[in-house]
């Protein structure tokens, strides 16, 4: 079991304990919708592993066989450390390129989407980032650093940053000019003019310090959370495509060739200058603003965490059981089919496709049932049936206001 799917346990009931200090101390920094959407989104990147190419794999495979350089040795202490600072580096260059240049921004965009910031959002991960998100790292294979010490620290740090989304933590002193904080994690994932791309460190903020991108957060100005230019759904597919689509749409629309070739490495605020004057991108710094909120039932609120827990449930299996070797790609295209019915069901959605896909995917959940061992089909069949009774809740709650009316 890799470090990641061993944390996991962890980090839910974190989440758990986060929520439960909140509301004791008067200060809960959830939304059930926008805790189900982040959460979705974060299973769906580990179950994309299944469909996904293994490009980055592959390099560094290739670049491991022709280093010039002697493989590390994997038993000193040293080496570990000196990996782990690496690491860092790397990723902070990776982190830094994901904000500034406009092709990894439309990958990296997923995590920042939330306009809450509490653990649930460290789990708010992108689909997409396996396409060139491994070439910051090429520099490690090169020097020979071995693949399972740089798994390793890869899986620590991503642990590691779990911790600093969090609103409950203050600064925490000499802390604060060594490593990475909830304070100035904050900083990061705000969307105040200030405070934008500042603070691209994963372990250490020492690279912010060093390179000029450090920001300290500011009693003076709060963090206001989420991007510049919102997209008001909960759909995971919206998540991803949204500036890919933007992206594309400038480069169709100008008719300058220069700038139509720098779009995909132009910062993410800049247009074409014809695209500019016609269509210009909003500037998003006037706040307050209002997060988006659609009212939901609690039907429809317990229906998306049933469904969330499916997709958990389907995310476990297609790693762990034999039964559906062969059948992830399936499974992930089951578990994306969950993900956007649940934004149309935490989005207030009413049409009658949507209810029927509600019904053909308790039937799909029964035949994965009946293929499955009863103690799994104990599982899902009540998760299955708990996803589709919101429409039996909001019936009898509709014939009930109507009566009493």
């Amino acid at each position: 079991m890799g470090l990641i799917a061993a944390a996991v346990p962890f980090f839910l009931l974190s989440i758990l304990v986060e929520w439960l200090w909140g509301r004791w101390r008067g200060r809960d920094t959830y939304r059930l919708t926008d805790a189900v959407s982040s959460l979705t989104l974060g299973g769906l990147s580990q179950a994309r592993r299944f469909v996904a190419l293994g490009v980055g794999g592959s390099v560094y495979a290739w670049l491991a066989s022709i280093t010039p350089f002697t493989t590390w040795s994997a038993e000193g202490g040293w080496a570990w450390l000196l990996a782990f600072v690496l690491y860092d580096l790397c990723y902070y260059c990776s982190h830094r390129a994901g904000h500034e240049i406009k092709l990894f921004w439309a990958a990296h965009v997923v995590h920042h989407q939330s306009e809450d910031y509490n653990l649930s959002t460290a789990l708010r991960q992108t689909s997409s980032g396996f396409l060139f998100g491994w070439i910051f790292y090429t520099p490690m294979f090169f020097i020979g650093v071995p693949a399972e010490m740089m798994v390793t620290v890869g899986a620590l740090n991503l642990i590691y940053q779990f911790w600093v989304h969090t609103e409950h933590v203050g600064e925490l002193g000499w802390f604060e000019y060594v490593f990475v904080s909830p304070s100035n994690h904050r900083v990061h994932h705000a969307r105040n003019a200030r405070y934008l791309d500042r603070n691209y460190g994963g372990v250490f903020i020492v690279w912010d310090r060093l390179f000029g991108s450090y920001q300290r957060e500011l009693a003076s100005e709060p963090c206001v959370y989420g991007i510049t230019k919102p997209i008001r759904s909960w759909s995971p597919v919206e998540s991803w495509v949204h500036v890919y689509r933007d992206m594309f749409n400038d480069m169709r629309q100008t008719s300058n060739w220069a700038e139509r070739l720098w779009v995909p490495f132009s910062h993410p605020g800049w247009q074409p200058s014809d695209v500019a004057a016609a269509r210009p991108l909003s500037e998003g710094d006037e706040l307050p603003f209002e997060k988006y909120d659609p009212q939901v039932s609690v039907a429809r609120k317990v229906s998306g965490a049933a469904n969330l827990a499916l997709i958990t449930v389907l995310l476990i299996l297609a790693q762990r059981s034999e039964i559906l070797r062969g059948y992830e790609a399936y499974v992930w295209a089951l578990m994306l089919w969950f993900g956007v019915g649940n934004a149309a069901l935490l989005s207030n959605a009413e049409s009658r496709l949507f209810r029927f896909q509600e019904g053909v995917k308790l039937i799909a959940l029964a035949v994965l049932a009946g293929l499955l061992s009863l103690p799994l089909a104990l599982v899902i069949t009540p998760l299955a049936l708990i996803g589709v009774s919101w429409q039996l809740f909001e019936r009898e709650s509709k014939e009930v206001a109507g009566a009493t009316s």
